[in-house]
C-alpha cells in the first residue's frame, strides 16, 4: 500500500516535470521551435484544432519557421491565429506557406522571458511539493488506521522527501538551462 503511494507519486511528479519541459519548449529563445506553436488553435471544420495538426511546420535557417497547409484554405486562418496569439510574431505569406520570422531578442525581451521560465519553475517546485504533502497525508492515514507500523511510514515519509529533491534538482538544472538558452546571443 505505502509503495503504490510512492509509486504515484513518482509518478505524478514526472508529469509535473513533463509539463515544465513542454513550458519551457514554448518560451522562445533565438532560435525557431516548432513548439511555439503548440498553443495556436485554429478553427477547422467547426472545430479548434492546433496549428500543427492542419499543417507542416519546419525551421528555415535557424530563425524562422515555415508552416506549410495541408489544405491551402486554412493559410489565411492560420496566418490570423498566429496574429491573434501572444507571441508577438508577424507572420508573412506567397500564398502557399506561411514564413515566421523570429526577430533576435533585446536585453530585455531575454530578462521577461528569464522572469516567466523562474515562474515557470516555481509553480512546478509547488507542484512538486503539494503532490509530497498529499502522499504522506495519505500515509498518515494509512497510519491512523492501523493498516502501516510507525516505522514504515517513517520510512516512507524520508523516500517521499528523496523523492521529491530529485524531482526539485531535476527542475532546477532544466531551469538553469533554459536560462543558458536565454542568454546566449
Amino acid at each position: 500500500m505505502i509503495d503504490e503511494i510512492k509509486d504515484d507519486a513518482s509518478t505524478r511528479m514526472g508529469k509535473t516535470l513533463n509539463s515544465l519541459h513542454a513550458a519551457f519548449a514554448r518560451i522562445r529563445t533565438g532560435r525557431a521551435n516548432p513548439a511555439l506553436l503548440d498553443t495556436v488553435m485554429i478553427e477547422y471544420f467547426g472545430t479548434s484544432v492546433p496549428v500543427k495538426q492542419v499543417a507542416s511546420i519546419t525551421v528555415e535557417e535557424g530563425r524562422t519557421l515555415v508552416i506549410s497547409p495541408w489544405e491551402k484554405s486554412t493559410l489565411v486562418e492560420i496566418e490570423r491565429s498566429i496574429q491573434r496569439s501572444d507571441l508577438g510574431l508577424t507572420p508573412t505569406s506567397n500564398g502557399e506557406v506561411i514564413r515566421l520570422p523570429l526577430p533576435p531578442l533585446t536585453e530585455e525581451n531575454r530578462r521577461d522571458l528569464i522572469r516567466h521560465a523562474r515562474l515557470e519553475a516555481e509553480q512546478a517546485r509547488v507542484a512538486v511539493r503539494n503532490i509530497r504533502r498529499d502522499a504522506i497525508h495519505d500515509v498518515r492515514e494509512l497510519l491512523k488506521e492501523r493498516l502501516a507500523t510507525e516505522d514504515e511510514a517513517h520510512q516512507a515519509e524520508r523516500d517521499l522527501q528523496t523523492i521529491t529533491d530529485d524531482k526539485v534538482n531535476s527542475i532546477d538544472e532544466e531551469l538553469a538551462g533554459k536560462e543558458k538558452d536565454l542568454l546566449e546571443f
